[in-house]
C-alpha cells in the first residue's frame, strides 16, 4: 500500500456535546455526523491539555507540553513556544517525503521568525501565529507575508486554504494540518445561521457557538470533497478532534459589547476548558481510513494526544527519526480492532505561568483517576498581559518581540485535598471517593508528583 496521505482536523473549543450526533437538543454538524459513521469512533480521548498552546503541542510532538516549553497561552510572554530542539510531526512527514502544509491556528509560537510554521516543518502555511483572530476583521499570515481580511468569513478562508492544499498536492503523499479557530473567542457567525438557533430558545452565546460550529462543519465538508475529487479519499487518515473541552462562561464580552453566556450540554461532563476534570480533557476523535481502518467502529480504549505522532508515522511506515525521547505509544493496532494492551499512566497539569504541581492537575490509571482541584489565586493573570495578547491581534506593531521572564511573584494558599474518581462507572466524576480509597489515593498522588518532577527537570533546561 503506498503511503497514506494525513489530514489532521482540530477544532478550538468544541465539546462532544456540540456535535449533532451527541447533542440533545438543535446542534447541526451534518458532516462530522456522517465522517463519524464512517470512522473509528474513541470514547476515551484524550487531549494533551485543557488549554489550547499546551495541548497543541502534545499533539505534534508525541510528548507531554511540559517538556516542550509551550506550558500556557499568553504568547506576548512566550509562554506558548514550542522549544526549538522539538521535532514536529510536520518534520518527521517531511523526512519521509510528504507535502507539509498548515491552515489555521498555529499559537506555538506568536513572535519571533524562529517559531514560525514554516521553520517547524511546514511548507506552507496559511493562518495565524497566535490564541484567537477576529472571524471578519482578519489578519492572517501566508508564509511569512501579511494579508488583510477581504470580507470573507475566517472559517470559510481556512477551508479553501485546506482544500487547495489538497488538489495541489494530491499526485504524492501529504500532511495537512487543518486548525480551524471555532467556536473560539470572539463569538462571531453569520446572522443566518445564528437566528434559528435564538429561534430554538438557546442563549445568544450558545446560538453564536453552535452557528460557528455549523459553518467549520461545512469547512470541512469542503475538505472531504477536495479528497474525492482529487482521488485520494481511500488512502488518506482524515482525523477530527478539538484542542480541549468546551469553553464555558457567563459575564460580558468587551469584543462583542454584550452578556454571553456559553453554558451548554456536554454529555455530563464534570468541568470544562480550563479543567483538568473531564469535560476540560476528553474531547472527540474520529479517524477515517478506507484503505486501512474498518469504518463505523466504537473503541473504548484510552488514547491521549502524545499518541497520534508515533500511530501516524507508523501508518506511514516512516520511521521516528532523532529527536527527544517520545511520551506517546503507537494505538495503529488498536485502531484496527485488536484488544489493546493496558494503557500507561496519562498525566495532565495547567495553570497560569509557571506550572505548580499542587493546582489543577491529574493522572489517569486504567480506571482511576486522581485529581488535583484548581487553585483559584493561581489562575489569575495580570491585566497588562491579556491586554498584551489582545494588542498582537489588533496592534501587533506594538509589540516585536516575547517579553520573557515577566512572571508576577505569586503565593499560593494551602491546596484542596485530591479527589479520586472511578470514572470507568464514574465519567461525570459525581463521587469523590479519596476517602474510601486512601491507600490509592495516596499512591496515584505519589506517581502524579514523581511525573511532574520529571517533567520540570526537563523544563526548566529550556529555560536556562
Amino acid at each position: 500500500m503506498a503511503q497514506p496521505n494525513i489530514v489532521l482536523i482540530v477544532a478550538d473549543d468544541m465539546g462532544y456535546g456540540d456535535f449533532g450526533l451527541f447533542n440533545d437538543g438543535p446542534a447541526r454538524t451534518p458532516t462530522l455526523d456522517g465522517l463519524a459513521a464512517e470512522s473509528v469512533c474513541l470514547t476515551q480521548h484524550y487531549s494533551g491539555s485543557c488549554v489550547c498552546a499546551p495541548a497543541r503541542a502534545a499533539l505534534l510532538t508525541g510528548r507531554y507540553p511540559h517538556r516542550t516549553g509551550a506550558i500556557d497561552t499568553l504568547e506576548g510572554l512566550g509562554l506558548d513556544r514550542l522549544a526549538l530542539r522539538e521535532v514536529t510531526l510536520a518534520d518527521r512527514c517531511k523526512a519521509a517525503g510528504y507535502a507539509t502544509g498548515m491552515v489555521g491556528k498555529w499559537h506555538l509560537g506568536a513572535l519571533d521568525p524562529r517559531y514560525h510554521p514554516n521553520a517547524r516543518g511546514f511548507d506552507e502555511f496559511v493562518g495565524f501565529r497566535g490564541g484567537w483572530a477576529d472571524y471578519y476583521r482578519w489578519r492572517i499570515d501566508r508564509n511569512g507575508a501579511v494579508e488583510h481580511s477581504d470580507g470573507r468569513y475566517l472559517t470559510d478562508v481556512f477551508a479553501a486554504e485546506a482544500a487547495g492544499f489538497i488538489q495541489r498536492n494530491a499526485s504524492r503523499p501529504f500532511f495537512l494540518h487543518a486548525a480551524f479557530n471555532a467556536p473560539h473567542t470572539p463569538l462571531q457567525a453569520p446572522d443566518a445561521l445564528v437566528q434559528p438557533y435564538l429561534d430554538a430558545g438557546l442563549t445568544r452565546g450558545v446560538a453564536l457557538i453552535y452557528a460557528m460550529n455549523q459553518r467549520m462543519d461545512a469547512g470541512v465538508a469542503q475538505i472531504l470533497d477536495a479528497l474525492e475529487r482529487s482521488g485520494c479519499a481511500s488512502n488518506t487518515i482524515v482525523m477530527f478532534t478539538s484542542d480541549n473541552g468546551p469553553h464555558m462562561a457567563r459575564g460580558y464580552d468587551a469584543l462583542t459589547d454584550e452578556d454571553i453566556d456559553t453554558h451548554r450540554f456536554n454529555c455530563n461532563f464534570n468541568g470544562h476548558k480550563g479543567r483538568v476534570y473531564e469535560g476540560g480533557i476528553r474531547v472527540p476523535m474520529l479517524v477515517r481510513w478506507p484503505d486501512g481502518l474498518p469504518a463505523g467502529r466504537r473503541s473504548d480504549a484510552l488514547v491521549h494526544y502524545v499518541d497520534w505522532l508515533p500511530t501516524l508515522l507508523a501508518a506511514a511506515e516512516a520511521p521516528v527519526g532523532d529527536g527527544p525521547p517520545l511520551d506517546g505509544v503507537s494505538v495503529l493496532d488498536v485502531l484496527r480492532g485488536e484488544l489493546p494492551q493496558e494503557a500507561p499512566r496519562r498525566h495532565w497539569q495547567w495553570n497560569r505561568y509557571s506550572p505548580l504541581v499542587e493546582c489543577n492537575a491529574a493522572i489517569r490509571a486504567g480506571r482511576w483517576k486522581l485529581v488535583r482541584p484548581r487553585i483559584d489565586e493561581v489562575m489569575h493573570v495580570e491585566p497588562e498581559h491579556l491586554q498584551m495578547d489582545r494588542d498582537l491581534k489588533y496592534h501587533p506593531e506594538r509589540q516585536q518581540a516575547a517579553v520573557l521572564g515577566a512572571e508576577p511573584e505569586r503565593e499560593a494558599p494551602p491546596p484542596p485535598p485530591p479527589e479520586l474518581f472511578d470514572v470507568e462507572t464514574d465519567p461525570g466524576e459525581q463521587h469523590d471517593l479519596a476517602d474510601a480509597e486512601p491507600l490509592r489515593a495516596a499512591r496515584l498522588l505519589r506517581e502524579l508528583e514523581t511525573w511532574f518532577e520529571s517533567v520540570e527537570r526537563e523544563r526548566r533546561t529550556i529555560a536556562d
